[in-house]
């Protein structure tokens, strides 16, 4: 009799699992709790803006926006290295993954923009 509610209960578990996975891919939700994660997203939602010495520094190391978005998407965020609690501007260090670990970044982010201040090629 267990083995048999057992049983049902995984079935009924793994379809309304599928159906979750289906309901929330449609959505394209995002699942945000980390604080990397909630730092990269709130950077990524502000209009980019770009200072003179992160222009130089892209066309010297043919860096192009899209490496920087991919940076911003998927990179990490060294909260040591920047200053989280500066105000009015917070700054955040971000440190690209995979074929960018050797491309970082350090942002300033302010209430409606989030400025890319420096480039830095390790």
């Amino acid at each position: 009799m267990l083995v048999k509610r057992i049983f049902y209960y995984l079935i009924g578990l793994a379809l309304g699992s599928i159906g979750v996975y289906f309901f929330w891919q449609k959505k394209n939700a995002t699942f945000d709790y980390g604080m990397d994660s909630r730092t990269l997203k709130t950077i990524r939602t502000k209009k980019r803006l770009f200072s003179n010495d992160a222009k130089i520094a892209m066309s010297k190391f043919n860096i192009d926006t899209l490496k920087i978005a991919t940076i911003l998407m998927d990179g990490d965020v060294d909260f040591g290295k920047g200053n989280p609690r500066q105000k009015p501007c917070a700054e955040y260090f971000v440190t690209g993954t995979k074929e960018l670990e050797n491309v970082s970044l350090l942002v300033k982010r302010c209430d409606s923009t989030a400025t890319i201040e420096e480039i830095i090629i390790e």
